[in-house]
C-alpha cells in the first residue's frame, strides 16, 4: 500500500499563496489540497489548482473539497478537463455534498431538501461529460441534448478518465462512495470509524457491481502545534459534538505521526495534512513536514 502525504491550504490569502506553492513544490511534497472556503481569505480552489499547476512541474493539486450540488456540471466538467490537459496526471478532483460552514450554503442553491439527490444527478453528469464524446441526458435536475467538452484527458497512470474521490461519512455518504465514487477522501472520522467506512463503501460498491481500488481511501487531518485556537476546537464540536475533539486535531508531530499510524493500519493511505495555526506560520510548518511526515510515505 503506498502511503502519500499531502499539505492542504485553507485560509492562505492570495498574497502569500504564491510563495507557499514554490515552497511546497520545492520540498517535493506529493500533492497540495485546497479547500473551499467563501467567506474567508482562501483562494478558490479551481483558480487556486490553475495556478499552481502552471507554476510547478510536477505537484498534484487537488480540491479537499469542492461543493458540487449547486453547480454547472457542465461547466465544472470542462475546468476539470481543462486542467488535466494542461497538468496530465496532476489533477486530483474530490467533490462533496455542501461547505463545511452552514452560512455558505446559501451561495450553492438547490431545492430545499434535495442536496443529496442533485449530488448524485450532477456527479453521473460530470462522469458521464469526461468519459463519452457526447452526452444526452434528462433527469430530473439536468437536461442535456448532445452535449460535449471536447478534449476528455485521462489519468496517466491508469489510462482511465479521471478519478473523483468523495467526501462525507454518514450512511448515506458512503453508500454514494461504493455506487459513484473512485476514492474516499473523510475528515473528522475516528480509525475505527475510518475502518467501518472503507467496509461499508466496499459493500455498497459490489451490490452496485464495481469495486474501488483499496489505495484510494484518504483522510483530511488538522496538526496543531500548540495548543489549538478555541475557534477551531469549537467548529470541531459542532461537526462531532459525541466525541472530544482533540481526538481530531493531533498536537505536535509525533502525536501526528501516531495518528497516521493507526490509520494506515485500518486501510486509509492517502492523507492531507492542514496546518491548525495562522498564516503566517504556514512557511515553518512547511519546512518541519517535510522532515517529521515526508518520511512515513512509502
Amino acid at each position: 500500500m503506498k502511503v502519500r502525504i499531502g499539505v492542504g491550504f485553507a485560509p492562505v490569502p492570495g498574497g502569500s499563496f504564491g510563495p507557499l506553492v514554490k515552497r511546497v513544490a520545492q520540498l517535493g511534497v506529493d500533492s497540495l489540497w485546497l479547500s473551499e472556503q467563501l467567506s474567508g481569505p482562501a483562494v478558490a480552489p479551481m483558480a487556486g489548482m490553475a495556478w499552481a499547476l502552471a507554476r510547478t512541474n510536477r505537484l498534484k493539486v487537488g480540491t479537499g473539497v469542492a461543493v458540487l450540488p449547486g453547480r454547472n456540471p457542465v461547466v465544472f466538467a470542462k475546468e476539470l478537463a481543462s486542467l488535466a490537459a494542461l497538468a496530465p496526471g496532476r489533477v486530483l478532483p474530490a467533490v462533496g455534498l455542501g461547505p463545511a460552514r452552514a452560512a455558505e450554503r446559501s451561495a450553492f442553491p438547490v431545492p430545499p431538501g434535495r442536496r443529496g439527490e442533485v449530488f448524485d444527478e450532477a456527479l453521473t453528469v460530470v462522469r458521464r461529460l469526461l468519459s463519452e464524446e457526447k452526452v444526452t441526458h434528462h433527469g430530473e435536475f439536468f437536461h442535456l441534448d448532445g452535449i460535449g467538452i471536447g478534449e476528455r484527458p485521462v489519468d496517466g497512470p491508469t489510462g482511465r478518465p479521471l478519478d473523483l474521490w468523495l467526501g462525507g461519512a454518514v450512511p448515506a455518504a458512503l453508500r454514494r462512495v461504493g455506487r459513484l465514487g473512485d476514492g474516499w477522501l473523510a475528515s473528522l472520522v475516528t480509525p475505527a470509524e475510518a475502518a467501518a467506512g472503507i467496509a461499508a463503501i466496499n459493500e455498497a460498491a459490489a451490490q452496485a457491481g464495481r469495486a474501488i481500488d483499496q489505495e484510494h481511501f484518504g483522510l483530511s487531518l488538522r496538526v496543531a502545534l500548540a495548543e489549538p485556537p478555541a475557534g477551531q476546537l469549537a467548529a470541531i464540536r459542532a461537526r462531532r459534538p459525541d466525541v472530544d475533539p482533540s481526538v481530531f486535531l493531533p498536537v505536535g508531530w509525533a502525536a501526528a505521526r501516531a495518528l497516521i499510524s493507526d490509520f494506515v493500519a485500518v486501510g486509509v493511505s492517502k492523507f492531507v495534512v492542514y496546518p491548525a495555526l495562522p498564516p503566517e506560520g504556514v512557511p515553518a510548518f512547511l519546512d518541519a513536514f517535510a522532515t517529521e511526515l515526508m518520511p512515513l510515505q512509502t
